[in-house]
């Protein structure tokens, strides 16, 4: 069992049984970060953590109050969050409707997964990460500042979840706030926004995840990125 101390570095990583999450867990994990991970579906979960080398898996909705107070619980256990990673979302329903199509149930599915259930686990660690000096990464979309048909739930609960980030940014000095449009990704959710499509030419997650970890690494300020536009140090990711 490994010990944590008054050193371990923890990070809540919620999505973390498949595409981004997972591959960024496996990157922190082998920088020696201990990791409470989430995901829905728990055997995926399971599966996905096989081999890391201090993963602490609770499976979940993060919609539910009492899943995130348990992510909460387990990070304090630890020894505290220093890093919380707001991956899981949702599309809402696939194939996407339209804005005319748009029922209310759909609507607050995704309001309630991309927006109401990060900020609520935001603010349950925030004692965590204020005691740390940590870091908040809030997985964003280029569909939060682009008009695609058809996208009006997800990139509407992503550019509100942005403007959350910036506001946070500004009350929280000493955290660093992040929000960060990763790209397109051979993800299942890309597949599932694109159904019956070929999305074979996008890169898949793991050539997101140095740009990730470099912009973790950095100095850079509370703000916005651009997966892309973040330098990645030479060797880095190999």
């Amino acid at each position: 069992m490994t010990n944590h101390g008054e050193t371990t570095r923890v990070a809540v990583v919620t999505g973390a049984s498949q595409g981004l999450g997972a591959a960024l867990a496996r990157e922190l994990d082998r920088d020696g970060w201990a990791l409470v991970l989430d995901a829905r579906d728990g055997d995926r979960l399971e599966r996905s953590a096989k081999g890391l080398a201090d993963a602490h898996l609770v499976p979940g909705d993060v919609g539910d109050a009492d899943h995130r107070a348990a992510l909460v619980a387990r990070a304090a256990e630890l020894g505290g969050a220093r890093l919380l990673v707001n991956n899981a979302s949702t599309l809402g329903a696939s194939p996407q409707p339209t804005v005319a199509d748009l029922t209310p149930e759909v609507l607050e599915y995704a309001w309630h997964t991309n927006l109401h259930a990060p900020v609520q686990l935001i603010r349950a660690l925030l004692p965590q990460l204020r005691a740390a000096g940590g870091t908040i990464l809030n997985i964003s979309s280029d569909a939060a500042v682009e008009g695609y048909p058809g996208w009006g739930a997800y990139a509407a609960s992503k550019a509100a979840l942005d403007q959350m980030s910036r506001v946070l940014g500004a009350e929280e000095p000493r955290l660093r706030v992040y929000a960060v449009d990763p790209g397109d990704m051979r993800t299942q959710m890309h597949q599932d926004a694109f159904p019956g499509e070929d999305i074979s030419d996008r890169p898949p997650p793991e050539a997101v995840v140095p740009h990730l970890v470099a912009l973790l690494a950095s100095d850079l300020p509370s703000g916005r990125y651009r997966a892309a536009d973040i330098a990645v140090p030479a060797g880095a990711g190999r």
